[in-house]
């Protein structure tokens, strides 16, 4: 299991950094084409599909990195254990705030796969609802994963990093 998770990590990265550079592809050459007056009316909302993918995606990675911005001004006066304890706590509200997301974005895909994103017939706008829960389930065993490590330093067994 370890195994599968450390490559989907590897892809979730992947595919962020695919979409984001598409997205810059695609608004630039939306931009040149309607410069030479031949504009490519599509380039945006493929742009905005990828773009919710890309956040969520990208949100993982770094939530699994620590890079998300942070304010400890006031917790760097906590002990270890106390900063432990209120991570916990932080990551519980996160869990629950996930444990809604996820089913109703799965919701939310599910009432919207007849309509068509953005006028296209042929793309779903359910593509689109289903970066939702899919980038929440990621985010909820990245944030478990964190519990774990956190519970394990708090009993002074620390976890490997995944």
């Amino acid at each position: 299991m370890k195994k599968f998770y450390e490559q989907l990590c590897v892809w979730e990265g992947w595919i962020a950094r695919v979409f984001l550079v598409g997205m810059v592809m695609l608004i630039f050459a939306a931009a040149i084409a309607r410069l030479m007056a031949h504009p490519i009316n599509w380039a945006i909302d493929i742009a905005t599909a990828m773009f919710a993918w890309a956040c969520l995606f990208a949100a993982d990675v770094a939530w699994r990195h620590n890079k998300l911005m942070s304010v400890d001004i006031l917790t760097n006066y906590l002990s270890d254990r106390a900063r432990a304890i209120l991570r916990i706590v932080n990551y519980m509200i996160l869990i629950v705030f996930l444990l809604y997301v996820i089913p109703a974005g799965i919701w939310l895909s599910w009432v919207s796969r007849a309509r068509s994103f953005q006028g296209i017939p042929e793309i779903s706008y359910s593509w689109v609802t289903m970066a939702m829960p899919v980038g929440g389930v990621l985010l909820l065993i990245t944030t478990a994963l964190k519990v774990r490590e956190d519970l394990a330093l708090m009993r002074g067994k620390p976890v490997q990093q995944n």
